[in-house]
């Protein structure tokens, strides 16, 4: 509460012309409009999908994260599914296991192959899981399996056994490369995997979106929390769901840092829903 009673008075300042010593971050909508909290939770509320494109070592982000996540378990309560590009589908019954308490904080950690900052990051959101009894649903697939995509292509993943396929979307993936998300990086990384750096991305956001689908329960919602490139634009992930799940209502929310967060700069206009403006100079996890 104190919070978002700050970024209240946050935005009143700026409306009224005046500046706060240091805003830690500013809402801005898709159109570059200052929002508020109250109206990012009014709107998400309504959504089927909310997508909260993160910063992986921004404490704003991940502080926003858990909040938003309360919120809308205020909503939707038991209705409420969780899921994260950070854990992998092939741990999905270590982390089942670890949410019904049959094991301990030290066996989960040891078990599951975890990111470097999971417990400042990411133990709150499956914390928070854990005792409000609700799914956490690990949604990516298996890095292992995204590097033979990297290395040899679609191509690599037909030789995998039908136990192994389980933990991603059904083959043959589908992929468009005139997608915007998958043309940039295919520019960006000639030199780093050619053709095969924008096909990796599209195996981890379609399988994101199939256990997403696999999930979503239609009398709650669903939240996903990954980088915001996964979903800016409304591509990536996105682009899968909306194929996949007719009439959805997604609702996106993304990061970004600027020098200068009064106004929000051109190039990220459009990027989301909700787009979080934070200091380029504020403390990071790691």
């Amino acid at each position: 509460m104190r919070g978002k009673l700050l970024f209240a008075l946050t935005v009143l300042m700026l409306n009224s012309g005046l500046k706060p010593d240091k805003p830690a971050y500013i809402l801005y909508d898709k159109n570059g409009k200052v929002t508020s909290y109250q109206s990012l939770v009014s709107e998400i509320k309504k959504a089927d999908i909310v997508f909260i494109g993160e910063l992986h070592n921004n404490p704003i982000v991940h502080w926003l994260q858990l909040e938003l996540t309360k919120d809308l378990f205020n909503k939707h309560g038991k209705n409420l599914v969780l899921g994260a590009e950070m854990l992998e589908a092939d741990n999905q019954i270590i982390v089942d296991e670890y949410l019904a308490g049959l094991l301990t904080t030290k066996k989960f950690e040891e078990e599951c192959r975890l990111w470097d900052n999971y417990k400042t990051d990411y133990k709150p959101l499956l914390e928070f899981a854990k005792t409000s009894g609700i799914k956490f649903i690990a949604t990516n697939i298996p890095r292992r399996y995204a590097s033979i995509v990297y290395n040899s292509g679609f191509e690599g993943l037909e030789k995998l056994s039908a136990e192994a396929k389980v933990f991603m979307a059904p083959l043959p993936l589908e992929y468009d490369s005139t997608v915007t998300c998958y043309s940039e990086m295919l520019k960006m990384g000639r030199s780093h995997g050619g053709t095969n750096l924008p096909k990796a991305q599209a195996a981890k956001d379609a399988t994101m979106a199939y256990f997403i689908k696999g999930n979503y329960n239609k009398k709650g919602a669903f939240v996903h929390y990954n980088g915001a490139y996964h979903s800016d634009n409304y591509e990536g992930i996105v682009w899968y769901i909306k194929k996949a799940i007719k009439n959805v209502k997604v609702f996106t929310v993304s990061s970004v840092q600027q020098t200068d967060i009064s106004k929000l700069e051109e190039e990220h206009i459009g990027k989301a829903d909700v787009i979080i403006c934070i200091p380029d100079n504020m403390t990071t996890t790691y």
